[in-house]
Formats: structure tokens, sequence, C-alpha cells
């Protein structure tokens, strides 16, 4: 289900309608605004394979503004979309986001153009995410905080399994914390071959 607006754009293609708790005017202001005033195509789409965390949702919400990309949340989520954690998080930034409900992996996967361009991180990766050239329109994906991605999504596309190195003794990043640091090195390496419109770096509030 779509709902157009003048702020956000939020697509609901499962079954599963969100709860809307008393978060009513927030909730209502998610429903109703969108960004006809986006103007630039997003640079990259973050997919979250079941999410379960509301505030490192929100966090990926609000770093996907920043980075000009949007936002795809995968299957079942662990969370009504109005959580107040969610929305604090995401601060006033949420609603400039543009992001999608998928109610699997089997209809997010019929959104990959080029299945070749969808990125998996994952600890069980041999490449390194600095070793791979990333390019527009990419999709980085996420497994949910608990269990990381599911094995048979991860053997089907082996070849396209990143890592996050790790210096220390840390059995990982938070989740928020990856998605910043693969989004902005891919943003950085467009920026380096000349492929960032200098106008993604002169935006202004109220003009994304």
């Amino acid at each position: 289900m779509r709902y157009p607006s003048s702020v956000m754009k939020f697509t609901d293609t499962s079954n599963n309608k969100p709860t809307w708790e008393k978060a009513e005017s927030w909730s209502n202001k998610i429903l109703v605004q969108g960004r006809p005033h986006l103007t630039k195509p997003h640079l990259f789409h973050v997919a979250l394979i079941e999410p379960e965390i509301p505030q490192n949702t929100g966090n990926i919400g609000r770093t996907c503004v920043a980075a000009h990309s949007d936002l795809h949340l995968v299957g079942n989520l662990g969370f009504n979309i109005t959580d107040t954690n969610l929305k604090r998080a995401g601060l006033d930034y949420w609603e400039h986001l543009t992001w999608t409900h998928h109610a699997n992996i089997s209809e997010w996967e019929t959104q990959l153009s080029n299945p070749k361009r969808a990125f998996y991180l994952s600890a069980k990766a041999d490449l390194h995410y600095t070793e791979v050239q990333f390019q527009k329109d990419d999709w980085l994906v996420f497994g949910k905080e608990t269990k990381g991605l599911p094995d048979d999504l991860m053997l089907r596309n082996k070849e396209q399994l990143l890592l996050i190195p790790l210096l220390g003794p840390a059995r990982g990043l938070n989740v928020a914390t990856a998605v910043a640091v693969v989004l902005y090195e891919g943003i950085r390496q467009l920026q380096s071959r000349g492929e960032l419109d200098s106008t993604y770096l002169d935006v202004q509030w109220g003009k994304l």
C-alpha cells in the first residue's frame, strides 16, 4: 500500500498494517506527507532484513536521509513503526525519509533490477567492504541484530558477501554503525571518481 505525501513516501507491501499507537499526530504526519521536492535520485538503497531494535532502525533512517539514500524494511519487524524509540532515534529526520516495507525476502528481491549489485554484510564474509567498487543504485543489505542474515540468502549470494573487519575483541559492530560505515564508503568512492554531483553536497535543510 502506497501513501503519497508532501514530505515522505512510505510503501507497505505487507499484509500486516502497522499498528498506529498513541503517537497519532506523528503517524499521521508519516501517512500524509511525501517528498515532491526530491529532484535527485537516491544514491544507494539500504535493506534491513527483519530488524528487531527500533532505536537502530531509527538511527539508520536518519543516516539514509543524510546520505540521500532510501530504506527498505524486509519481513517481520520487531517493533511497531510508530514505536517511541524509533521516533526518538530518527528525530525529525524520519519524515524526510523514503522507505518501503516488504512482506518477505522473496517480495523484496523482485525490486532488484540487477541482483549482482546487491551486497550483503556478514561476519562470515572474506571480501572486505573496501575491496568493492560501489556504484550508484547499489543495494546494501544487513541482517537482524541477533542472528544476522539468513543462511540461505547468503548461500545464494556468496560472491557478494562483504566483511567489515574488526581490529579488536568485539563480536561485531552495531548494525546502525555498520550501515553508516559502508554507506559513506560508497559515497567516498563516488566522490573520488567524480561521480557525485556537487549539488548533493550543497543540500540545505528543507531542500532535500
